[in-house]
């Protein structure tokens, strides 16, 4: 659910009320998803909209991510512009998960 963005130049008021009124609704470009591979315990997320200060918000979207989140077996280790690191279970599946950041 991406939102509109006005370049700095924008003098079309209508843009700039569209990208508002997309903001209050809830749009966001700092939103995404990631699976975790099988055989690996940390994943590196790209993201451009991410920086040292954001936090990275996980939602479960398979059956395998819902059981890592209730097992407790994943967490974010590092955020950093462009990127946060998940470490997580070594595990034989394929897990996917969507993420929003906030900040």
């Amino acid at each position: 659910m991406t939102a509109y963005v006005p370049g700095i130049t924008e003098t079309d008021l209508k843009k700039v009320i569209l990208a508002l009124q997309q903001l209050a609704a809830g749009r966001s470009n700092a939103v995404g998803s990631v699976t975790l591979l099988p055989g690996v315990a940390t994943t590196v997320v790209a993201d451009m909209n991410c920086s040292a200060a954001s936090t990275p918000i996980l939602t479960a979207a398979s059956p395998g991510a819902a059981v890592e989140l209730g097992n407790g077996t994943i967490h974010v280790s590092a955020v950093t512009n462009g990127s946060f690191t998940l470490t997580h279970a070594n595990s034989a599946a394929a897990r996917t998960f969507l993420y929003a950041l906030l900040g």
